[in-house]
């Protein structure tokens, strides 16, 4: 497979579920992108939609959760291991290696032998979370002001997204309907203007995330959102460290049915999982008594470690 990185420099704040309406989370994962470049590509018609499922449903174009990037350097999420830091009476390190989400991909392999310094959270002033008082008509007599949380990225910070191809024609798929997402948003509240970016090739500082991703090891870190399929399941779970994670949401279709419905809950395995035994993953249906199919992808991105 090859791969590209693509940073998303971000022109408005986000809104990314977390839970809570007045809280907002400043990542998102790959099956969100999915469902955005999906729904774009219905747009432009002409069969786009149907080739954009084929070539993801295959494998052979897949795409990563939006992990940070800071200044110039590309995050990872922290792989879901039992590291011993090298300053085993320090507490206070202890505790920060717990409480890590993130680290920088050039510094991987001191994390894994416990020699990461976390004097420093390499995601301290990444950005911001700050909420906006916003109004829900009703009636017009009725007008119901709601809070909700928006996250702000630092100037030199944002997300970047990994793909994956066969072909150079997946490529150029990829890369046409991240540019139409980047106009149209991403997360919530977009009709508010929130989540827009501008989407740049990330040619510079990759050569390490490259060569990881490119490396054949026995151990495999997760960098998407993904599920087995059933006949995979046992083999993935044979010396996996993982953690599990509920994906749910409303229906974004006007014709799926009369009122607003919800997603069955899917449960996948989330980035930073750890597996010696990759697996294909698919796209479900996670439809319920609607009109059409929707779908959930949970194809994995490896990387090796």
């Amino acid at each position: 497979m090859n791969y590209a990185v693509y940073k998303l420099e971000f022109t408005s704040g986000v809104h990314f579920g977390k839970g809570l309406l007045n809280d907002s989370d400043y990542v998102f994962r790959a099956d969100a992108l999915f469902s955005a470049m999906y729904i774009e590509a219905l747009k432009y018609g002409n069969g786009t939609a149907d080739q954009f499922y084929e070539s993801t449903k295959s494998g052979s174009l897949r795409i990563s959760d939006a992990l940070p990037y800071v200044k110039d350097r590309y995050m990872i999420p922290k792989p879901m291991l039992h590291i011993e830091s090298a300053r085993r009476g320090d507490s206070g390190e202890k505790k920060r290696y717990k409480k890590l989400k993130y680290l920088p991909v050039n510094q991987l392999e001191e994390f894994l032998s416990g020699r990461m310094s976390l004097e420093q959270d390499p995601m301290k002033d990444f950005g911001i979370v700050q909420q906006r008082i916003m109004a829900a008509v009703r009636k017009e007599e009725d007008t119901q002001p709601f809070h909700v949380g928006i996250f702000y990225f630092n100037p030199g910070n944002g997300l970047y997204v990994i793909i994956s191809y066969a072909e150079k024609v997946e490529k150029e798929l990829a890369e046409q309907l991240l540019e139409a997402v980047s106009y149209s948003g991403i997360g919530g509240e977009k009709s508010r203007g929130l989540g827009k970016f501008e989407l740049k090739k990330a040619g510079k500082n990759t050569e390490v995330l490259m060569k990881c991703l490119e490396k054949s090891s026995e151990g495999k870190l997760l960098l998407s959102t993904a599920l087995p399929r059933e006949e995979e399941l046992e083999s993935a779970l044979e010396g996996a460290a993982y953690l599990l994670g509920k994906r749910s949401g409303f229906v974004s279709s006007e014709i799926y049915a009369d009122e607003q419905r919800k997603k069955k809950d899917l449960y996948v395995f989330m980035a930073g999982s750890y597996f010696v035994n990759c697996f294909e993953g698919d796209i479900y249906d996670v439809s319920e008594g609607g009109t059409h199919p929707v779908y959930r992808y949970a194809k994995p991105m490896f990387m090796g470690v």
